[in-house]
């Protein structure tokens, strides 16, 4: 496979993960960060470090707007719950900031 190639395929896979993410509001960030270690904002933290090592200028919450599909003070009114004891107890033993 060429490098082209595969630059598109890993894009199309991107944008899917996206959409998948923007249609699961069900699924609180805290739940990504405890069962897989990341979640919708280490995506557009991802997004922006790669559009930083292009010298694209993009900021945070453009970046983060770029992964919810809305600003994220939106997002969060609309769809962030909560984080139960259990759940705050599980991202604790489950995952440290380097």
């Amino acid at each position: 496979m060429d490098a082209a190639t595969r630059t598109e395929l890993e894009a199309a896979a991107f944008r899917r993960l996206v959409a998948h993410l923007r249609q699961r509001t069900d699924v609180q960030n805290i739940d990504m960060m405890n069962l897989a270690g990341f979640c919708r904002n280490c995506l557009s933290n991802w997004y922006l470090d790669a559009a930083q090592e292009k010298g694209v200028a993009l900021d945070k919450e453009a970046a983060r707007e770029i992964v919810y599909g809305m600003p994220y003070a939106e997002w969060k009114a609309q769809y962030q719950t909560e984080a139960t004891p259990e759940q705050v107890a599980a991202f604790k033993t489950s995952h440290t900031h380097e």
